[in-house]
């Protein structure tokens, strides 16, 4: 992986909250209703999408 790689949460219409490196953003961005990040780390992105989950903002893939 390359570290210089940023990682966002994108919420799709069905309620499901992935996390996807910046290259991949723009690749469905019609079903893509939400963004969070960037993120440094995929580490990062994985901890705040658990905060979003429990916080009712996405379903558990």
């Amino acid at each position: 992986m390359n570290d210089s790689q940023v990682w966002y949460i994108v919420k799709h219409s069905a309620g499901n909250c992935k996390i996807v490196p910046s290259d991949k953003v723009g690749d469905d961005n019609l079903e893509i209703v939400e963004q969070w990040g960037p993120f440094s780390s995929q580490e990062e992105a994985i901890a705040r999408r658990v905060g979003l989950i429990r916080a009712g903002k996405c379903q558990p893939v």
